[in-house]
């Protein structure tokens, strides 16, 4: 179908899958919004309006029984994920879907053995890959540049906490927040993760504490090749949207730093000074959203295999869940990834 559009459907009309949803609609080759759906039809109805969507619905499975939507792109709340992915699947579309496909290792392999058995693609959305700098970092890894990778250091500070209601369904920190630096760990060594460490404490909110959530971490993990990455996370940087990393080898570095607005440097008798970091994620990583998307166009419509699967999905899970079990009992937990390869 490399010659045709891909219809692709937005379910769930919030804040991602508005972002999704303009992207699509506006920045993404070979693709059109054929249909937006969300339980709050108002929500819905903003977002058809603003890009003349043709299928606006508060019930999305009619637009699954619609033939001629080809893909969805699953932007809901987390625990709705894994049921709309096997939904998507049996209807025989296309999926990407935003993380975490679900909080429960056994409700993912379900919802990946429904992709498989449809014979269906599934891309999942750690839109950090498809970030130009973190790609760069992952280009010199793999091309031997670093060297072998000994240490990975990566730092992620939101400007400031969620709201606890959010919290209380999100998963918490390590499987909202740190979730996306435990795939950048994967992703920039090419390493699969065999022990997980992590400490916390709830210093910014202390109503943190009574929903068994921390909103301050350092999470250590060793990988199989043996390198250490030592991962920092916190809710709140008074200074903006902090993320950085860095790769250091036998045969040198490499660092992704915090792009500015601006660049500009102003010196005068009380020091020097500097434009602020980005306010947050959607203006840090707003090319590798539009990035990502395209990439899952791509794949539909030629047929390769998507850049981010479903077994990326269930690896950074299971990585999660592994450190909140660590910060529980004080001690490493080990992982063995080949238990976690039946499915694809």
């Amino acid at each position: 179908m490399s010659n045709q559009l891909v219809s692709i459907a937005v379910i769930g009309a919030g804040r991602i899958g508005r972002i999704h949803a303009e992207n699509i609609a506006t920045r993404i080759s070979g693709a059109r919004l054929a249909a937006v759906a969300d339980v709050n039809l108002n929500s819905a109805r903003e977002v058809g309006a603003r890009f003349q969507v043709p299928i606006i619905a508060s019930d999305c499975r009619n637009i699954l029984r619609d033939p001629s939507i080809q893909a969805v792109a699953i932007c809901s709340s987390s625990e709705t994920h894994a049921q709309l992915i096997e939904d998507a699947s049996a209807a025989g579309k296309h999926i990407f879907c935003e993380k975490p496909i679900d909080l429960k290792i056994e409700r993912i392999e379900k919802a990946l053995a429904a992709v498989q058995k449809a014979g269906v693609k599934l891309q999942i959305g750690f839109n950090r890959r498809f970030d130009p700098t973190f790609a760069r970092a992952r280009e010199f890894v793999a091309s031997g540049r670093v060297g072998e990778v000994h240490l990975v250091r990566i730092t992620s500070r939101d400007p400031a906490p969620p709201p606890l209601e959010y919290v209380k369904q999100s998963g918490g920190i390590f499987l909202d927040m740190a979730i996306h630096d435990f795939d950048m760990a994967r992703f920039l060594t090419g390493s699969e993760v065999v022990e997980i460490f992590a400490t916390g404490a709830a210093l910014v909110d202390p109503n943190l504490e009574r929903l068994g959530d921390v909103d301050t971490c350092v999470t250590t993990l060793r990988l199989q090749n043996g390198a250490m990455v030592m991962i920092d996370n916190s809710r709140r940087a008074v200074y903006g949207y902090d993320q950085r990393a860095e790769v250091f080898g036998t045969r040198g570095m490499i660092e992704v730093g915090n792009p500015v607005p601006d660049a500009h440097r102003h010196c005068d008798e009380t020091g020097t000074h500097s434009a602020k970091l980005q306010t947050f994620f959607i203006d840090r990583y707003q090319e590798a959203y539009r990035a990502e998307m395209q990439s899952f166009v791509d794949c539909v419509r030629f047929d390769r295999p998507p850049a981010v699967s479903g077994m990326d999905g269930l690896m950074a899970t299971t990585i999660g869940l592994a450190a909140g079990s660590s910060i529980a009992v004080n001690r490493p937990v080990t992982l063995n990834p080949s238990e976690l390869r039946g499915v694809t």
